[in-house]
This record gives structure tokens, sequence and C-alpha cells, in this order.
């Protein structure tokens, strides 16, 4: 595998795909959410796709603290995700959806709530018939974080949060925040991000 360039973006980015491929990047990670305007569409995907983008996709609630975190919390957050992934995107069976933990937990907090809340998620995705599309769980989040959740067997990716720390079981890992230009002199911030050339990161591409 190759070191792959790609950026995460809180807003769409249909009308960017081609003028962001023309600047190297490979990938570029969206949302799926209960926000509106602020989720991946299908049509976006296959902007994306058209372009020769891969998609990623995170499940992120804004200012999510510790109290956000609990099991019935993974459940739900975990079978809403699944059901945009599967019935608005048809996001294709072994890519991932990763879920935030969007602060630097402590080892008590990550082995009681975060950990809580991720069995919930495995749960809701472990509902899925066998007939229906199976997705991988990844962890967003603090080294500690992905590490823990990793070796616990709740999230089989990581995507390490903080660019200076030293984890290296990363599938993705987050860069430095940029602006990039694109049409019409209009620019885009974006947060930047990599892949591990030695982890598959779960990124997908749509029909």
């Amino acid at each position: 595998m190759t070191v792959l360039t790609g950026v995460k973006a809180p807003f769409e980015l249909t009308q960017y795909a081609i003028a962001i491929k023309q600047q190297g990047i490979d990938f570029a990670i969206r949302h799926y959410t209960h926000q509106a305007g602020k989720s991946l569409s299908l049509a976006e995907a296959r902007a994306l796709t058209d372009a020769g983008i891969q998609i990623g996709v995170v499940w992120e609630t804004p200012d999510a603290h510790l109290s956000y975190f609990s099991r019935a919390q993974g459940c739900a957050d975990g079978a809403a995700a699944y059901l945009m992934a599967q019935s608005v995107i048809a996001q294709p069976s072994g890519s991932a959806v990763y879920f935030a933990v969007d602060f630097h937990p402590g080892e008590a907090e990550i082995a009681g709530p975060v950990t809580r809340y991720f069995e919930g998620v495995n749960q809701a995705f472990g509902a899925a018939s066998a007939a229906e599309r199976q997705y991988q769980v990844g962890v967003y989040g603090s080294g500690a974080c992905c590490a823990a959740m990793m070796a616990q067997g709740l999230a089989s990716v990581s995507w390490l949060a903080d660019e200076t720390e030293d984890y290296g079981g990363y599938s993705l890992r987050q860069l430095d925040a940029a602006v990039l230009p694109v049409d019409d002199g209009q620019r885009i911030s974006v947060r930047m991000a990599c892949n591990s050339p030695e982890r598959p990161a779960g990124l997908f591409r749509v029909l």
C-alpha cells in the first residue's frame, strides 16, 4: 500500500471534488450525523467517487463530553450510522464507519464509559442479519483510546486524532489544518489526513 493524502471536511464537497482531486487529494472523510447539511449524501458520494476520491465516514457528535458516552448511546449511534451507511449511501460491505471520541479521556474513562459506548456500537452493528451489509467499527480519538478499543476487539480500524501522538497502530492519522484553493477563487478550510501504508483504513467508493 502507498501513503494516501486525505481531507476531513464538515461540509459538502460535491462542487469541490474535481478541484481537490487535482491537488492530489486521494480520500475525503465525511460525516454521518443527525445534523442537517453536515451528513454525506449519496449525490456527494457519487461525485467524490467519479472524481477518483475514496470516501471515509465518521459518526461525530459536536461537543460530546464524557457524560455522552454510554452503552445505550452507542447502540443508538451505531443503529443510526448503520442505517445511513446501508440505506442512504449503500456503503459497500467490509468498509468502515468510525466513531469519534473527540477529547482525551483518562484510563478509567476509557475503561468505563468509552468502552461501554463501543460495546453498544458493536451491538447495533451485530444486529444486522447475515444478508445485510457488514461494516467495520472504527475508533477516532487519542492514541490511548484507539489502542484500548483495538485491543478489546471493539474496533478493527483506528484513526489517530492528534498528529503529535506517538501511536503506531493507526489506519488513519489526522494532520494539520489547511486551506485549499478551489473553483472561482474560493478557498475551503479542511483538516489534512493520511493513511498507514501498512493497514487498510476501510475507505470506499460507491456505484
